[in-house]
């Protein structure tokens, strides 16, 4: 048996469990699937670091030397459902067209998608108790940054512009809920058409932004367009 100082003896990173095939996703990739997987069919609370390592074919050990535990696994799939829509609202503010309405429709249409895509709900960790921890600072800024970016395109719009700031307040919170509300009606009925889901979300966001219910085929073909350009 070699010695640890034998230069035949010593490698580079952690040992796995299972060999990785070529091209597969990498370990950190793994295990945030593993743990996504694990946390909305056992729970949280049930769910163990050995379990995660387990399930994406590592050594306990080895998931530490990418995460220091379960809470920074949660924390970067909370993240990870925020990010995205908070970089197409961030080109969608500065797009400057079409109308603010046919914008925020978009906006509406895209986190509702992405809060509906991949194979687990992982939105509905938003519910968990241990979310409201200091450790999770970091997702609930880039969720209110996100909440900031649907307030700013309704004020933008011709209904929002009439809006005092109380209004405004309600009327955004009441829209950044309408939107989340898919991770609920997700949960209790898995089986429901992301697509149409998200259109549906899209146009009631709308409504509840003002917009009449005549304007809402115009504005929604105006938000498909874009978000289509935007890739």
């Amino acid at each position: 048996m070699s010695t640890p100082n034998t230069p035949t003896s010593r490698r580079v990173g952690r040992p796995r469990a299972q060999e990785r095939p070529a091209g597969g996703p990498e370990p950190r990739d793994e295990v945030l699937a593993a743990a996504a997987e694990l946390f909305t069919t056992r729970g949280y609370t049930a769910t163990s670091t050995r379990s995660i390592a387990e399930r994406a074919g590592l050594r306990q050990a080895s998931l530490y030397h990418y995460f220091d535990g379960k809470e920074a696994i949660l924390a970067e799939l909370l993240e990870g459902t925020v990010r995205p829509s908070l970089q197409v609202a961030a080109r969608l503010v500065a797009h400057g067209e079409p109308s603010p309405e046919a914008r925020l429709w978009a906006l509406c249409h895209s986190d509702a998608a992405l809060l509906c895509e991949g194979p687990y709900n992982l939105g509905a960790l938003y519910l968990l108790p241990e979310v409201y921890t200091e450790r999770f600072a970091v997702f609930h800024r880039l969720r209110s940054e996100l909440k900031d970016s649907y307030a700013g395109l309704l004020a933008a719009t011709e209904p929002g512009a009439a809006l005092d700031a109380e209004e405004m307040a309600l009327r955004a919170d009441l829209l950044f809920g309408l939107t989340e509300s898919v991770i609920l009606i997700r949960r209790a009925d898995p089986a429901r058409d992301p697509a149409a889901l998200a259109t549906a979300t899209a146009d009631a966001a709308l409504r509840v932004a003002g917009v009449p219910q005549r304007s809402l085929a115009r504005l929604r073909r105006e938000g498909r367009e874009l978000l289509a350009a935007q890739g």
